[in-house]
């Protein structure tokens, strides 16, 4: 009995093992590792100081100066260097982004998996809790959570993730749903193994393709609303670096100094835009509905 209810989720990982081979093969999916991984080394770089300038050093007399040998980027208004902030502007967004869905991840996880497994009161509670999170708008609630809060990047991170907590909770009750009748998971319980066992050695496993999937969109989102919640003033303080802060810095010298504008944009763009890729092909290889429709 043991190795009956074992043998469908090894023949799931396998099935979906071939699949995230063959997807990760696409032409969008290399675009998008590529994209994503040079974004995520100049992150590395701005997060351990191998930058050519500290980030938030100040040199008046190089101010607003073009891209050149000396400063890639160029530098901005108060003659900082443009690439080192830009990496820093990076290291803080990939910093907020998976602390926030790390934190979104586990509880909304949890509290869909149990409520979804175990029903009654829980499910209800749950329910009721995430049904008042989704009334709200995401980027308006994100926005006052971090205007109540002492400004910082902690304060950021927990503030997107009470955000996308309910998503996660969603994402992961529905598939326990079904997966909670299924022949292998009646026949554990059936042996004695307790409902908590099951859960985790039988439900759970079989859901991560769909949690991987949910996890690499919702780090492109984290990361865009980290950038707004930064233009709109209730990001990361300064003199932190951040892509959505030095957007906003550049609007009125946008003429003068286009630079200021274009690389933080461009590597905003770039970071959402590879990470979007990534979590499309996933859901290719992982959702059945996907691949038939594709």
């Amino acid at each position: 009995m043991s190795a009956t209810s074992t043998v469908p989720a090894r023949l799931v990982r396998t099935s979906r093992r071939s699949q995230l081979l063959v997807a990760l093969r696409a032409p969008s999916a290399v675009v998008g590792v590529v994209l994503t991984g040079l974004v995520v080394l100049l992150a590395l770089a701005g997060l351990v100081g191998l930058t050519p300038y500290d980030p938030a050093r100040q040199d008046v007399a190089a101010a607003l100066q073009g891209p050149s040998a000396t400063h890639w980027f160029g530098t901005d208004q108060f003659g900082r260097d443009l690439f080192s902030r830009v990496c820093a502007g990076l290291a803080n967004s990939l910093r907020i982004a998976v602390v926030s869905v790390g934190v979104a991840g586990v509880i909304g996880v949890l509290l869909g998996v149990f409520a979804g497994y175990f029903q009654g009161l829980l499910d209800r509670v749950v329910g009721v809790v995430t049904n008042v999170l989704f009334a709200f708008p995401s980027l308006l609630l994100a926005l006052a959570l971090a205007a109540t809060l002492e400004r910082s990047w902690v304060t950021v991170s927990l503030a997107i993730a009470t955000v996308y907590m309910p998503i996660f909770a969603r994402v992961a009750r529905g598939p326990v749903l079904s997966l909670r009748s299924v022949d292998y998971v009646t026949a554990s319980t059936a042996i004695g193994r307790s409902r908590l066992s099951t859960l985790f050695a039988h439900v759970v496993p079989n859901m991560r393709g769909i949690l991987v999937v949910q996890t690499t969109l919702s780090l492109s989102w984290a990361i865009l609303t980290e950038a707004s919640l930064s233009f709109l003033g209730f990001g990361t303080p300064p003199p932190a670096a951040s892509l959505g802060g030095m957007v906003y810095d550049s609007q009125t010298l946008s003429t003068v100094a286009p630079w200021m504008l274009a690389f933080p944009g461009a590597a905003l763009v770039v970071f959402v835009v590879g990470l979007n890729l990534v979590g499309d092909s996933l859901r290719t290889a992982l959702d059945p509905r996907s691949r038939g429709a594709r």
